[in-house]
């Protein structure tokens, strides 16, 4: 076992073990600056170097960090981790940052969270692909199982995996309802069934807080309250011109429905949308500062009384990749910085997401603006956690213990399976899969080293007795390099690139695997492919085993695929599986 420093023990009442939590945190409370406790309100992006190390002012990145002083100078102690590592030198870092914590007058320990990391996506906004952890499907791929017990065992293989390295909190998961097709946030969710959702995401927040929250939990921070999904022309509103939340079908309650079951799993964490809701009784403001949304509906009306902490920059104007991105108070542009960070706490936040600015809560509280009991109210709930996590008594982990534990093998098989699972067949002309024997084989988009454990590949459509295409959802490239990753707008292939498809189907009999992280508009080639599969996080391996018949697929779509552009623009965005004569309805999907 690695050996690590230990807290300062100053014989303080808040550092002792035995003491009931509630006298814990009244004690620290009673011991705090306005400083100190200013910093506790945020929660914050963090980066470390790939040897373990932390990154100080100066250091390059996708935005400017600077650990000493966010942990010294501010009293930060939340931080999310930016960026793909090993599991000791994650493990390495964070015993490093707790040391750093120690040595500050209260020793208050951090608290590091993350978005999820167990997949495939990599969107450096939204998730990290699986690198060292077990790889699995997207959610989307667990709600195409529709196995509450496997969502189960997945996030008890996440938390296992994040306590070995350290995080306590994940940002995660996401339960908005997908019923806007062109929203570029779907792959994250449970599809577009509220109540197979609700059913989802109780199993999901068991497995990564057990019966209550406790030193063996990781905290749940379910997203995005109250539902993403209905966003208008399916834009995202990490972005100006993504706004807007609309429910032109009168769905507001439906997207209720999972946060109301989360909420009686005993969620720890919720965190409210940017979308500004336009056309309701709710005021036109983003739904971290809308009061009427978070005090007054998920806290009065649901009973809520965990953590609310904001989605990410709703203060400051950021750099980001070297590009100015606009600070996302949706409806509330023009107020100052100040005012925006008190409407978030009279609205009935608890914490500001993204952002290092504990000097606006200063001057808010120095000028009267905020009561100080204001303040005190939101600090119980947030050290209340630590003390619950045990971060307080023991903050540190095993850096050998957390380089055997993630990605091991057991966790790795466990991902592999639910990853061949999960594949859709939705149409397989003439009983094209499973193929058999080992046929001349023709690969796109697959590693031809996976292929040639298959088949005999060849190099030209012509000579392949079958062939393998593997696609993504079209998109639209966006210029900004942020925006870049959410693959947003149309569905369909572009003339070009769907003529080039066509000819391949119609030289060889080819099985087309495309992947879902929205609804792709693909009647042409659900009408031409010897057989369509569809995929929401798999391996090439994954996809092989089951066109080969060594695994069977057990999917079923998680939403509907539509059947053109014009059906997806008259949809109604609140409205789930809403366009005319899909292709393939919600739910479809042929056993094998």
């Amino acid at each position: 076992m690695t050996s690590t420093p230990k807290v300062r023990d100053e014989g303080h009442p808040y550092q002792d073990p035995e003491l009931p939590v509630e006298r814990r945190v009244e004690d620290l409370l009673s011991r705090m600056t306005l400083a100190e406790k200013a910093g506790q309100l945020f929660h914050t992006m963090l980066a470390m170097k790939p040897d373990g190390s932390t990154v100080e002012k100066g250091d390059p990145g996708m935005v400017e960090l600077d650990t000493t002083h966010m942990l010294h100078g501010q009293y930060l102690t939340h931080f999310n981790l930016l960026g793909t590592y090993e599991a000791a030198a994650m493990a390495r870092w964070q015993n490093t940052l707790q040391a750093m914590a120690a040595d500050t007058r209260l020793g208050i320990p951090v608290t590091l969270s993350t978005d999820p990391r167990h997949a495939f996506t990599d969107n450096v906004g939204t998730s990290f692909n699986a690198g060292a952890f077990s790889a699995w499907p997207e959610p989307l791929g667990l709600a195409a199982l529709r196995d509450e017990r496997l969502v189960y065992e997945f996030a008890d293989t996440v938390r296992r995996e994040y306590l070995a390295v350290g995080f306590r909190v994940a940002l995660h998961p996401q339960i908005d309802l997908a019923t806007e097709p062109r929203w570029s946030r779907q792959g994250g969710t449970f599809g577009s069934d509220a109540a197979l959702t609700s059913r989802l995401v109780r199993a999901y927040v068991r497995g990564l807080q057990g019966d209550r929250l406790g030193r063996h939990s990781v905290s749940a921070m379910v997203k995005h309250f109250p539902g993403g999904g209905p966003q208008k022309d399916g834009e995202d509103p990490h972005f100006a011109h993504g706004k807007e939340q609309v429910y032109p079908g009168g769905m507001r309650d439906l997207h209720l429905e999972p946060f109301k079951a989360a909420i009686a799993a005993g969620c720890a964490q919720m965190m409210p949308s940017y979308g500004q809701p336009v056309g309701t009784d709710w005021e036109e403001v983003g739904f971290g500062l809308n009061k009427g949304v978070v005090q007054d509906l998920l806290r009065d009306r649901l009973g809520f009384d965990g953590i609310v902490c904001t989605d990410w920059g709703l203060v400051t104007d950021a750099e980001i990749f070297g590009e100015t991105h606009p600070a996302r108070a949706w409806g509330a542009e023009s107020l100052a910085e100040t005012e925006r960070a008190a409407r978030m706490l009279e609205a009935g936040c608890d914490q500001f997401g993204g952002e290092s600015c504990p000097e606006l809560v200063l001057e808010l509280v120095e000028s009267g603006r905020l009561p100080g009991y204001r303040l005190d109210a939101s600090l119980r709930r947030v050290l209340r956690e630590k003390f619950v996590l045990g971060l307080f008594d023991d903050p540190y982990v095993d850096v050998d213990r957390a380089a055997e534990t993630v990605g091991r093998a057991d966790f790795q098989e466990a991902g592999a399976r639910a990853q061949r699972r999960s594949l859709t067949v939705l149409t397989n002309g003439a009983g094209t899969v499973p193929v058999t024997g080992r046929p001349k084989l023709y690969v796109e988009n697959v590693q031809a080293e996976v292929a040639e454990e298959y088949g005999r590949p060849v190099t030209r459509p012509a000579d392949a007795d079958v062939a393998v295409l593997r696609l993504r959802t079209p998109y639209e490239p966006r210029a900004n390099k942020f925006e870049s990753f959410f693959h947003s707008g149309p569905l369909a292939f572009p003339e070009h690139e769907l003529r080039s498809i066509l000819d391949l189907l119609a030289t060889v009999p080819t099985i087309v695997c495309i992947n879902l992280e929205r609804a792709a508009v693909i009647p042409e080639i659900a009408e031409n492919a010897a057989a369509l599969i569809a995929d929401y996080g798999a391996s090439d391996a994954a996809l092989l085993d089951v066109v080969f018949g060594r695994a069977k697929p057990e999917g079923r779509l998680p939403f509907e695929l539509p059947r053109s552009m014009e059906a997806v623009v008259a949809s109604r965005p609140d409205v789930p599986n809403d366009t005319a004569d899909p292709v393939f309805p919600h739910g479809a999907g042929l056993t094998l």
